[in-house]
């Protein structure tokens, strides 16, 4: 079985002790007793516990003649401790602390890392587990109580108040509130009534609810969200590629200054051979690029964990780094901007009872408008009209018999030979270019009034603009609706440029002629949108959307709202920034502590010894894995609460 890295290091650590004692005597001038036999078995240990990896390592590079971030600690713990066990049997002075102390720093570097590593890991397994193990299945007319693995596509399943939803599906009976936070971050509860979605693992609050599982297994919410956090955790960034460059070109730099360090000391300034290998080594063991390679890593696994917690999934790296040199972010309109159906915004002439018969001659249509004039009609508490010899009119409307009296509901043509008033014309006129849809309501041939209906924009996308705009970002809106409906939108929530009446397959070639300019960012939510996610630089995928919209983006936000591309984009730059730092920290101890190291300050009594250098170095990896954990605290722009 492997040992974990923390483990050899409290093992090193611990037989390290007894040298740690004895340095900390040498300016009293006190000798430990069997000081060098002492120091012998316990480095010897060390060096199996914690410098061996490096050294296989190390071998398995040369071997392909290459050098990598072990080489450096391999070949300074090998030269101080070889050097060390010739000079205890020709009785001269020891140095098994360096080569100890060495191993055992580094050690605590890797031991960090892979605490992370099992933090991260933790966190998604804690996820995963969320999942119940069982559910209330309708089975052969009666509710059963049955193993979750056991649940199939299209089985009805009951959840009682208090209970955790057990699978994704539809509500098709009850209605309730939902406590989703845990999926989206959000910690209001949502209502849910008949046709509404419902995830696994959100908690139904307040009534009893009938679901028909749509997903099962790996296809679940929960499921995908744990695969593209490991995914996305373990990606590779494209600034990573600079970091294996530096690496591949700094390890023989490194060998060769330590190779000059020693014949500088050893031949031109004429010391003992023992103190120029020692600042020799000292050079190998502070340049360990440790923390050039946990520079990248750490940040991606802790900035995509947090962006999942506010329901963002960050699918790889490269998206990091576009974000930094994005442009434009453009947008779909009908569900991404807006809310992807109709609202009733005004009603003209008598509200009561232009409402009364639209909704009455509406009651069975399941047209989106129809589902509109109803909606509304249900909260302003409407009672029906009992009509008689109803009819539908192909593209035109519904009429039927009342009192007497034709009434009727629909466009123009529903007025046969008479027009509109010059009133009812101009306020009709109104509000088709404010982007609405209007339709007429009459009774006989004479229109009484008019409803007006628009797909309303959600809650937060002004805000949510503005503040891409305050980044000094380009907004873009593409649609197929028609230039009227388009331009009332785009006003409504301050889109700076609107491209209005293109096709589907026009969407992507819009994007790519906006990559002129610059990275260009594309959110969608729809099958039509899928060319146009996968063409832009970054594509953001809005999770209630279709499965293939979801597929192509490169981020998805579980959350239907704008505001998710704001803090999707921000923390995608927290963490790229975060990447930066922590590689000018990695590079700047380099440049400080090699000139010390090699003795370039000896002469004010500046120098490292190579236990000093290990520390040195470990502390450079420590600062560097603390950057990382920072970024779990940093601000970011419209935050929502974390699960």
């Amino acid at each position: 079985m492997r040992m974990s890295a923390l483990k050899r290091f409290w093992i090193s650590f611990i037989l390290a002790i007894p040298m740690l004692v004895q340095m900390l005597a040498m300016p009293f001038a006190w000798q430990m007793p069997y000081n060098v036999p002492i120091a012998f078995a316990t480095t010897t240990l060390i060096m199996a516990i914690a410098a061996w990896p490096y050294w296989v390592s190390a071998w398995a590079a040369f071997t392909h003649h290459q050098a990598n971030m072990n080489t450096l600690v391999a070949l300074g713990t090998i030269i101080a401790y070889t050097y060390s066990v010739f000079a205890m049997t020709t009785n001269r002075p020891v140095y098994f602390e360096s080569a100890a102390f060495v191993a055992v720093f580094v050690l605590l570097g890797d031991a960090m890392e892979e605490r992370m590593h099992a933090h991260a890991a933790d966190a998604l397994e804690k996820l995963a587990d969320l999942q119940v193990k069982d559910a209330t299945v309708k089975r052969d007319g009666q509710w059963q109580q049955l193993p979750l693995d056991q649940v199939k596509v299209g089985d009805l399943v009951q959840v009682k108040p208090g209970a955790k939803v057990p699978v994704d599906g539809v509500v098709v009976e009850g209605q309730t509130t939902v406590n989703e936070s845990m999926i989206t971050g959000e910690s209001m509860p949502v209502t849910k009534q008949k046709g509404d979605s419902v995830v696994g693992v959100t908690i139904n609050q307040t009534g009893a609810i009938v679901v028909k599982t749509s997903k099962i297994g790996q296809d679940t919410m929960l499921a995908q969200i744990v695969t593209m956090v490991k995914k996305a955790q373990t990606s590779h960034a494209p600034i990573q590629n600079l970091t294996d460059q530096i690496a591949g070109i700094f390890v023989p730099t490194v060998l060769i200054i330590a190779i000059l360090t020693f014949v500088v000391w050893y031949v031109f300034l004429d010391i003992n051979v023992v103190q120029a290998l020692l600042f020799s080594v000292a050079v190998v063991v502070i340049a360990c690029p440790c923390a050039l390679g946990l520079a990248t890593p750490t940040a991606l696994m802790v900035g995509t964990g947090r962006a999942a917690k506010m329901g963002v999934l960050i699918k790889d790296g490269a998206a990091l780094e576009a974000v930094h040199k994005l442009h434009t972010v453009v947008f779909d309109k009908t569900g991404t901007i807006t809310q992807g159906h109709p609202t009733v915004t005004k009603i003209v002439g008598d509200q009561a009872t232009v409402l009364q018969i639209a909704a009455s001659l509406e009651a069975e249509s399941e047209h989106p408008l129809a589902v509109a004039i109803m909606q509304a009609a249900k909260e302003q508490k409407v009672s029906f009209l009992d009509v008689d010899d109803f009819q539908a009119v192909t593209a035109a409307g519904v009429k039927a018999q009342y009192d007497g009296h034709q009434i009727w509901v629909g466009n123009e043509r529903m007025m046969k030979d008479n027009t509109l008033s010059a009133n009812d014309q101009s306020q009709f006129d109104e509000l088709r270019k404010a982007g609405q849809t209007v339709v007429l309501v009459g009774q006989d041939q004479q229109v009484i009034g008019m409803v007006a209906m628009q797909d309303q924009p959600k809650e937060n996308a002004r805000r949510a603009i503005q503040l891409l705009k305050d980044r000094g970002l380009k907004t873009v809106m593409i649609t197929g609706d028609n230039a009227d409906v388009a331009q009332a939108v785009g006003k409504q929530v301050g889109i700076d440029e609107v491209f209005a009446s293109v096709l589907p397959s026009e969407k992507a070639d819009r994007v790519a002629a906006l990559q002129q300019d610059g990275l260009v960012a594309f959110v969608g939510d729809g099958i039509n949108d899928a060319p146009a996610l996968t063409m832009a630089d970054v594509g953001i995928a809005m999770g209630g959307g279709t499965d293939i919209a979801v597929v192509s983006g490169d981020m998805v936000l579980v959350q239907n709202d704008l505001m998710g591309v704001v803090r999707a984009l921000e923390i995608s730059q927290k963490t790229f920034n975060r990447i930066r730092l922590n590689l000018f920290w990695a590079l700047i101890y380099n440049v400080i502590g090699i000139p010390i190291a090699a003795g370039v300050f000896a002469t004010i009594g500046l120098t490292f010894s190579p236990e000093l250098a290990g520390l040195a170095m470990a502390f450079s990896s420590v600062s560097v894995v603390t950057s990382s954990l920072l970024l779990r605290k940093t601000k970011i722009a419209g935050d929502v609460a974390t699960v």
